[in-house]
C-alpha cells in the first residue's frame, strides 16, 4: 500500500511539473522505410504488387502544450527504390508527404506515442525502360511510438497511404494522365529522431 502511494504521489507530482511546461518544438529525424505497394494500372497493363524501401528525411515543427501533448506540422521526403512487378519497374524514386501530427509523451519515462494524418503525398520513380510514371494526390495515416532518450528518439511508425492520381509520363505508346490510377502503400519506418523544446 506505502509502494502505491508512492508511486501515485510521484505520477501527481510530474503530472503537475509537465503541465507547467510549453512552447514550440523542433524534430529532425533520419528514417528508413520499407513496405509493398498495390497498384491498378488502367488497360491493357493488370494490377500488380511491389515493393518500397530506402532511406530518407523528416521534421516535425508545432508546439507543445506541455510537456505531456505536442501538436504540429510533419514533413516527410525519401529516396526508395520502387519495385512493381506487373511492368518490371525497378528504379529509384523520390517521395514527399506532410500532414499535422498529434502526439503524447510521458516527460520521465521517456515513452511517446503519435499519429499523423497525411493530407498530400507524392510518389515519383524514375524511368526505367519505356516506363515512367508518377503517382500524385496520396493521402492517409501515420501511427508511431517512441523512446526518448535525452536529445534523441528511437521510433517505430506504420504508414498507409493511397495514391489516386497517376501521370504516365511514358509507357511504350502511352501517356498522359489517368485519375483511374491508384496506388496504395504500406510501410513501416525506423527513425531516429532529435527533439528539441524551447
Amino acid at each position: 500500500m506505502k509502494m502505491l502511494s508512492l508511486l501515485l504521489s510521484m505520477g501527481l507530482a510530474t503530472s503537475a511539473h509537465a503541465i507547467s511546461g510549453g512552447g514550440l518544438f523542433v524534430e529532425p529525424s533520419i528514417t528508413y522505410e520499407s513496405g509493398e505497394t498495390d497498384v491498378n494500372y488502367p488497360s491493357p497493363f493488370s494490377n500488380s504488387t511491389g515493393d518500397l524501401e530506402g532511406f530518407g528525411l523528416g521534421a516535425r515543427l508545432g508546439f507543445h502544450v506541455s510537456e505531456v501533448i505536442f501538436l504540429g506540422l510533419d514533413a516527410r521526403y525519401s529516396m526508395a527504390k520502387f519495385k512493381d512487378s506487373s511492368v518490371s519497374y525497378n528504379s529509384e524514386s523520390t517521395a514527399f508527404n506532410w500532414g499535422p501530427v498529434l502526439g503524447m509523451q510521458m516527460p520521465i519515462v521517456g515513452l511517446r506515442i503519435w499519429g499523423s494524418y497525411i493530407l498530400d503525398s507524392e510518389l515519383d520513380p524514375e524511368k526505367d525502360g519505356n516506363f515512367d510514371v508518377k503517382f500524385t494526390k496520396g493521402t492517409g495515416y501515420r501511427v508511431g511510438a517512441g523512446f526518448r532518450l535525452t536529445a534523441v528518439s528511437l521510433n517505430l511508425e506504420y504508414q498507409q497511404l493511397n495514391y489516386d492520381s497517376a501521370s504516365l509520363q511514358q509507357a511504350g505508346p502511352f501517356s498522359g494522365n489517368f485519375d483511374n490510377v491508384e496506388l496504395e502503400s504500406q510501410l513501416w519506418i525506423v527513425s531516429v529522431s532529435f527533439p528539441m523544446e524551447f
